[in-house]
């Protein structure tokens, strides 16, 4: 097994990682930017090294300062965690050529899912059911217009190389197709450095279902169930759960059985998801692969007993996978909710600043997932989520209970933060009935408007 790993991360998930080495027995290295020297991250490793400035691009988006300290401090592996250079192709490469295991698939994996095109056209040759859309990626919009015609509006337009609600514009006729795309196709650039677009019909208050696998170097493939992501605000999750209160045994198996293909299709190796929207007819249409760990992977590791991110580094050091799919056995219903350092009453606008007194909820069932500390100074650099807190239940019901008395418990003071709204949510009739799609949360805050 390895002797060291260094998180190239920082924030919640790297606190993860770090203990579930510590568990294995595993000496980690912390990497942290000036800004963050005095984070949770840095504190618990067993070594920590400043990798440049505050920026991201300086620092944890710096491959070149990431590879030298993982050089200079001897640690053999990279765990990226998500987000930063989770899916960087260049950087898995750059990790290979070096001889430091980068802790996911491949570079050419990354490349060829990363890529929705790309995913879309290998599903579709696979027998993966996909939306209908562009078969190529374009680059003008009038080839846009014509795709939409033949497929008919609404259609989504979405940056080729993008994800996390970036370069996606929603267009319903043809009079606004050119001013959105042309818009979605500035913000692509701007994001990925890249304006190649694709087109795909519209699916009219969908829900969000993803399935989570592990697949080791031995073409052993398994799904841990799935997520229901459908809780998202301007297409970021708020709220995932598992199971989903749509899934039946047989839609389980059937979409499961189309996960483990789509990861076959492309010799997928490690921890990835398998996302899929599912429409009031319960049929499902593979939307995008996510090449590394998940936010939300804890609610799949509630419901299954199964620690994800120590199956990532057995994968990773090339280890077969000691799970069948027989083995996987969901119990109880878990929960996610994604606590985030904003203000709901102006627009959701950042909160940083210092944490002036901090409660975090506990009891049977409550997991928290979070680098905060009293006196901690959120910085203004980086992603607002400041913690996840999951809970377990043995049933829905159960869940939702523990979850509103969690919220009521959690306390953060000194910062803005979404709790209140996240209580709001949960309590709404549609939630508690399961009734919700990707539209929930926009039509919840129309609720409040009048």
């Amino acid at each position: 097994m390895f002797k060291k790993i260094l998180i190239a991360n920082r924030g919640e998930i790297a606190v993860r990682i770090i203990r579930a080495c510590r568990e294995m027995g595993i000496q980690t290295v912390a990497v942290y930017s000036e800004m963050d020297k005095e984070a949770l991250h840095t504190q618990l490793a067993d070594e920590a090294v400043c990798i440049g400035p505050a920026p991201a691009k300086n620092s944890y988006l710096n491959m070149e300062n990431i590879i030298n300290a993982t050089l200079l401090t001897g640690a053999e592996a990279i765990h990226p965690g998500f987000g930063f250079l989770s899916e960087n192709s260049k950087f898995a490469k750059m990790c290979k050529q070096c001889q430091i295991t980068f802790i996911g698939p491949s570079s050419e994996i990354i490349d060829k899912m990363g890529n929705k095109a790309e995913a879309r056209k290998t599903m579709m040759e696979v027998g993966v059911p996909i939306i209908p859309g562009s078969k190529e990626p374009i680059t003008a919009a009038e080839d846009g217009i014509d795709i939409a015609k033949e497929i008919g509006y609404p259609v989504i337009i979405k940056a080729s190389a993008g994800g996390g609600g970036k370069g996606m514009r929603i267009v319903n006729s043809e009079e606004e197709f050119i001013n959105s795309f042309k818009m979605a196709q500035k913000e692509a650039m701007n994001s990925f450095s890249d304006d190649h677009m694709y087109i795909e019909k519209y699916l009219v208050n969908p829900r969000h279902i993803e399935f989570q696998i592990l697949a080791d170097e031995f073409g052993n493939v398994i799904h841990l169930g799935e997520r229901d992501c459908s809780i998202q605000r301007r297409h970021q999750k708020l709220i995932e759960e598992s199971p989903s209160v749509v899934i039946d045994e047989d839609l389980r198996t059937r979409m499961g059985d189309a996960a483990i293909l789509a990861a076959h299709a492309v010799k997928y190796t490690n921890a990835g998801t398998i996302e899929f929207l599912l429409d009031k007819n319960k049929d499902f249409y593979f939307i995008e692969m996510n090449t590394r760990i998940q936010v939300e992977h804890p609610v799949s590791e509630m419901v299954t007993g199964i620690d994800l991110i120590k199956e990532q580094i057995n994968i990773a050091f090339g280890n077969p996978l000691e799970i069948t799919q027989k083995d996987v056995k969901i119990t109880g219903h878990a929960i996610e909710c994604r606590i985030n350092a904003e203000d709901p009453d102006h627009n959701f606008r950042p909160s940083p600043g210092t944490i002036e007194n901090l409660h975090l909820p506990g009891g049977n069932g409550i997991r928290i997932d979070s680098a905060l500390f009293c006196g901690y100074k959120i910085p203004p650099t980086y992603d607002s989520m400041i913690a996840k807190l999951i809970v377990y239940g043995r049933d829905r019901e159960e869940a939702i209970k523990k979850l509103r008395s969690s919220l009521g418990e959690f306390i953060v003071q000194g910062v803005k933060t979404n709790i209140d709204f996240q209580y709001k949510i949960i309590n709404h009739p549609k939630f508690q009935a399961g009734n919700v799609d990707t539209h929930f949360v926009q039509e919840l805050m129309s609720e409040e408007e009048n």
